[in-house]
């Protein structure tokens, strides 16, 4: 098989059946592996590495032809075919690849296909005018015509017909076009080096033309050369192709020393045209060098725009000093990292965002001890909804008495717990890297506690509170291991802190109650009928380890008593109407019967109970 052949033949239809993906970076579409087996033997797919690294070499020879070929023009009865044999050898590589053009597929834009067919790549290779330029600036005219002929060729004719290898100056054009939508490549430094390229070809073609016309002209004395140095011919292909270049550069940079100028009309001429020209050059040079500075600078002038702006609104609304200075830290954070990750991030689809949660913070998330013992499921599903911020020093994150939203998982960094006592600031505890904050108030459903406050830059992971509620539905077991987890946590804060937070402890009183009478519903269900339709060990889910808050009431809706033993109580909601009638004995001193809401509807399934709703016990 051919080093070409990248698959079987495909005979059952005329194009290849290949899908096409469009890479953003680079432009331009790029072919699925498995695409290529669907190509023809000896078919050569465009996009193939080894055929990107053949046009690559290709580029090389070109620019030996871009140089050569004004050069040969001006200085050829000085070289007497002394670069024949490079010629030669450059034009048998030329002609290999008009061979290997008949082989290459093409992207039939209607289709967006590999159309990998012989005859209907050669004929659209064949209509083309590049198979026409690419064959005449291939043969080697002027030696084919001294072997039919036996005749030296003298005649300027076959001098300009070798200006048709500039035809191959294309493949340079498109080389810088692939280079430049190359994300490995630096962009500046490709365009700065396409704009070199096309100054110093301009300046070599044009100084090679003055030469020639000073060669071709009748008198040698009245040239722009002739006029300062006699007998001219004999300075050497060295000295002269200096002198030429050197007028045609300062020609090309308007400078205009006068020591060379333009003697003759036909001179005159040519210099009209290559300063007309060089207006045009230096348009385009001076507008890539001012895209590329600005490009740079752009982003400078946007931040320096946000912050003045930013400093306006705060000396207007005289905004404290420090909450200047948190304002100012954030939005230069922003611009440096959250701007950059978001810009990344939001044009991906969410499967791919997902995998890139799951490869930065799944681990995170699996040592924060709220999550310790739950099923990998639940911990992919978990990470899936995260949204990381970063946070400058000394930010408030979470605010003392603020309803909870979100709760936090600290990923780097280090954050402050700080209580407001008597209107002074005690900080109670240091958070680290795999703690968690927000998640007191998240849980019990009350204004968080504490106030949380960064120490230095940190980054955490944000989980929204519905979205945790909801997801944890599902998964009976996971949600018992997380209350358990919560449970164990609160017992191992130290006294100091749960003194601080004093309402959070009857809130564990009621929590731990629920979560042991739901431990005693499981062990009945050990004995139930495993058979039974519908019922299986597990049938029983927890309603959600984020407790729902209601007030219970001792009396009957349509009367209103508020005294010793009447007083409206808050509760955790559990997990049965008879553990309600539990924790209004104990509350009230008294056993109900019955439930009802303040319209005098009859409450049969807690599921039905939404936050803050108010319940009377008869």
């Amino acid at each position: 098989m051919s080093m070409w052949s990248l698959g079987r033949r495909c005979s059952s239809s005329e194009m290849a059946s290949v899908s096409i993906a469009i890479f953003p970076a680079f432009g331009s579409p790029i072919l699925n592996i498995e695409g290529y087996s669907n190509l023809r033997k000896y078919v050569i797919a465009p996009y193939d590495r080894r055929y990107q690294l053949w046009e690559t070499f290709l580029v090389a020879l070109v620019v030996y032809s871009a140089w050569a070929s004004p050069f040969k023009l001006a200085f050829r009865e000085l070289l007497v075919g002394s670069l024949l044999s490079v010629d030669l050898l450059v034009d048998a590589f030329f002609a290999v690849d008009i061979i290997l053009t008949f082989f290459v597929a093409y992207l039939d834009t209607s289709t967006y296909l590999l159309v990998d067919d012989y005859k209907k790549i050669a004929l659209r290779y064949v209509k083309k005018l590049h198979f026409t330029m690419d064959l005449a600036s291939t043969l080697p005219i002027e030696q084919i015509y001294q072997i039919l002929t036996g005749k030296p060729t003298k005649s300027e004719v076959f001098g300009f017909l070798i200006m048709l290898r500039l035809w191959r100056l294309r493949r340079v054009s498109e080389l810088f076009a692939r280079l430049e939508k190359d994300i490995r490549i630096n962009y500046w430094a490709t365009r700065f080096c396409k704009v070199i390229c096309v100054t110093l070809f301009a300046a070599h073609f044009a100084g090679c033309m003055f030469y020639w016309l000073a060669v071709q002209h009748k008198t040698p004395n009245n040239t722009w050369i002739g006029n300062k140095t006699q007998d001219f011919h004999e300075l050497g292909i060295g000295l002269g192709y200096t002198y030429s270049v050197y007028w045609s550069v300062a020609t090309l940079t308007t400078v205009g020393y006068g020591d060379f100028y333009a003697v003759n009309l036909t001179e005159k001429l040519f210099c009209i045209l290559y300063t007309l020209f060089n207006i045009g050059l230096g348009a385009y040079i001076i507008g890539n060098m001012t895209t590329l500075l600005v490009h740079i600078s752009v982003r400078t002038f946007a931040v320096r725009d946000v912050f003045d702006k930013i400093l306006q609104y705060a000396n207007k609304n005289r905004l404290p000093g420090g909450l200047k200075e948190q304002i100012l830290a954030h939005m230069q954070l922003k611009f440096k990292t959250a701007e950059l990750q978001q810009e990344v991030l939001q044009d991906l689809p969410k499967t791919i965002r997902s995998c890139i949660a799951q490869h930065l913070f799944k681990n995170t998330v699996e040592t924060a001890y709220l999550f310790k013992g739950v099923s990998d499921y639940f911990i992919t599903q978990l990470v899936s909804e995260t949204k990381a911020e970063y946070y400058p020093s000394k930010v408030d994150i979470i605010l003392q008495n603020e309803m909870p939203k979100y709760f936090y998982i600290l990923v780097s960094g280090s954050l402050d717990v700080l209580i407001y006592n008597t209107g002074s600031e005690q900080c109670l505890f240091e958070l680290e890297s795999g703690d968690m904050a927000g998640e007191i108030g998240v849980m019990f459903n009350i204004p968080q506690p504490f106030t949380v406050r960064s120490r230095g830059l940190s980054q955490v992971i944000r989980i929204n509170h519905h979205h945790f509620k909801q997801m944890v539905q599902p998964f009976s077991d996971d949600g018992k291991a997380i209350m358990y987890n919560f449970i164990q946590y609160l017992k191992g804060l130290k006294g100091k802190v749960l003194e601080e937070i004093s309402c959070v402890t009857e809130l564990l009183g009621d929590l731990e109650h629920l979560r042991q009478n739901e431990g005693t519903l499981d062990e009945d269900s050990r004995y139930q009928d495993p058979n039974k339709e519908g019922k299986t060990g597990n049938s029983k889910p927890l309603s959600s380890p984020v407790p729902v808050r209601v007030k219970i009431h001792g009396h009957h809706p349509n009367e209103n008593k508020m005294g010793n033993g009447t007083t409206p109580k808050l509760i955790l909601l559990p997990n049965s109407v008879e553990d309600i009638f539990r924790v209004a004995e104990r509350k009230f001193g008294k056993r109900g019967s019955k439930i009802v809401m303040a319209d005098g509807s009859e409450v049969e399934q807690l599921n039905a109970l939404r936050e803050n709703d108010e319940l009377y016990i008869l």
